[in-house]
């Protein structure tokens, strides 16, 4: 695990996984397998959402934490690039992003090994409230190594 140093406002994780990128992909578009290796424990489940296929596409969570309870989150796929590059931004059902995203880089090391990185940023949330709350990160870099732990389990 590598996190970013202190004070920037984003965080990495990578783990090489035994299995090749396009197994992985497969796993990472599908929202109906979020929850299943969801290192925060936040995710629940998914809306029924279909296999992410490119930029533009949304999906939504149904999500949990103690500080909101119950929630849901639309998330806004940003990056895509097939078996290689996968990344969304969460916002409120009806709402803009707020300006943190989730990407998900694959490498492949050979036919059978993946790097898998994991980027949490949250560089651009602009909203002076939401930044007063001092929520970010919201997830650790443990729990995004986590994660990375629970893809690899799936694979």
């Amino acid at each position: 695990m590598n996190e970013t140093a202190h004070g920037e406002k984003k965080q990495t994780v990578t783990r090489t996984i035994e299995a090749p990128a396009k197994d992985i992909f497969q796993i990472l578009t599908l929202p109906a397998r979020h929850q299943e290796f969801d290192g925060s424990g936040m995710v629940r489940a998914d809306e029924k959402s279909q296999r992410l296929q490119q930029v533009g596409d949304t999906f939504v969570m149904n999500m949990h934490n103690e500080r909101f309870g119950d929630y849901r989150m639309e998330n806004h796929v940003v990056a895509y690039d097939e078996n290689k590059l996968v990344g969304w931004k969460p916002a409120s059902p009806g709402t803009e992003a707020a300006g943190w995203q989730w990407v998900y880089q694959l490498q492949s090391v050979d036919q059978d090994t993946t790097e898998v990185s994991l980027t949490y940023d949250w560089s651009q949330v602009t909203d002076a409230d939401l930044l007063a709350q001092n929520i970010f990160p919201a997830v650790s870099g443990e729990q995004m190594d986590a994660s990375l732990a629970g893809l690899q389990s799936l694979v």
